[in-house]
């Protein structure tokens, strides 16, 4: 899916555009047993209330592509035999209404899921989308119908005790303290069955949600899809920073992780500009390219081109997005930490001054120490032009 199919989808979710007539679930409490089991009609409820549900569901299908939405792939195997996809189909056909099926469905996510101590709410609607057609100017043409797609979509979300707050009682005309009772807290994870590509049901399929790009829950996807998920952000970030060093070792200097950060920075911000609708992708030939232009030998480009291979799979495409942290450039020493906007990482630069390494940074104007402006004495400027 790309992020045109996900965002409409996401603007299905109002009571006025949904299809959705029902909400199912159970609420879980700590020790993985069901409190309360869900089937409300969305209709019968309270406009507040049922805009409070789809805007939960809704947030399923929120965040970055290949970081917090991962696509989730079926084999050709599974799609034909397998207990895990002919549970999700059973879901999506019924609409639902399969009773059984949901109750095997809950008890195979409660035995498997870790939300620690926390109680859950685990929500799950189907949605029939009447998806118009798409005019070659790129408009959508409401009147003109190419397919039906059935969905079921599905999240997780904890549920915490409300804090102690000062409330206004009409009665005493006075402020009293009072306690929220439990909340219900945006989605910790969900997923879309089945996916939504070329705006046509693909069964092969999934669409995978995790609000923590950092945390994937490997347990969930294991017991519900039975499939590998692909890396987290932070293992392939970890996995690059690992192909890098490790292929590049005493070579790896601040001027070539600047010169890499930089270019994947910029394919970063290119890929904004297009507004293309795919997640931005680089490859570690192309990331191979930038080292041979910082001069980096042949047999250690070779080697880091190997080693992510190894870690990612051959002709792997990478989102830089999950390779570099595109909001900061950070530079550590054992006591001192340096912190600067991407776009200006060219300005940290690194001397050796009287046999010691140094990191220089431009001080010209607009310095501040503790909140203080703050000048550069003239005695330091003249120490520094002998040195």
């Amino acid at each position: 899916m790309n992020q045109k199919e996900v965002s409409e989808l996401r603007r299905r979710f109002r009571p006025e555009r949904s299809a959705v007539s029902r909400i199912y679930g159970c609420y879980v409490n700590s020790s993985r047993e069901i409190i309360s089991d869900l089937d409300e009609s969305l209709g019968m409820m309270p406009q507040e209330d049922a805009e409070k549900y789809l805007s939960l569901l809704k947030k399923a299908l929120s965040g970055t592509l290949g970081r917090n939405l991962i696509d989730i792939v079926f084999s050709t195997r599974q799609v034909a035999d397998s207990e895990e996809h002919r549970l999700l189909s059973a879901l999506r056909s019924s609409g639902l209404k399969d009773n059984a099926a949901r109750q095997t469905f809950y008890r195979k996510v409660i035995d498997t899921l870790d939300m620690g101590d926390s109680n859950y709410l685990l929500l799950l609607a189907h949605d029939a989308y009447d998806v118009p057609h798409r005019g070659k100017d790129g408009e959508l043409q409401p009147d003109a119908s190419d397919e039906v797609f059935s969905y079921i979509l599905c999240c997780v979300c904890p549920v915490r005790d409300g804090k102690a707050e000062l409330g206004y009682f009409p009665g005493d005309n006075e402020f009293h303290s009072c306690v929220a009772g439990q909340i219900v807290s945006a989605p910790e994870l969900g997923f879309l069955f089945p996916a939504f590509d070329d705006r046509a049901a693909n069964i092969y399929n999934a669409l995978f949600y995790s609000r923590s790009a950092d945390q994937i829950h490997q347990e969930f996807i294991d017991a519900v899809f039975h499939t590998e998920a692909p890396m987290s952000a932070a293992e392939q970030k970890e996995a690059f920073r690992t192909a890098l060093s490790g292929a590049l070792e005493s070579a790896c200097s601040m001027e070539i992780v600047q010169a890499v950060h930089e270019q994947l920075q910029a394919r970063i911000e290119e890929h904004k500009e297009s507004r293309c609708p795919d997640p931005p992708a680089v490859t570690a030939q192309e990331v191979g390219r930038i080292l041979q232009n910082c001069g980096v030998a042949e047999e250690q480009v070779a080697a880091f081109q190997e080693k992510c291979g190894e870690q990612f799979g051959a002709g792997a495409a990478l989102n830089p997005v999950n390779l570099i942290d595109g909001k900061r450039f950070e530079v550590k020493t054992s006591e001192v930490t340096v912190s600067v906007a991407p776009e200006h990482s060219y300005l940290v630069e690194t001397r050796i001054i009287n046999g010691r390494r140094y990191l220089l940074i431009p001080a010209d104007e607009g310095v501040e120490v503790n909140g203080f402006s703050v000048g550069i004495a003239a005695k330091a400027d003249a120490e520094a032009d002998r040195a």
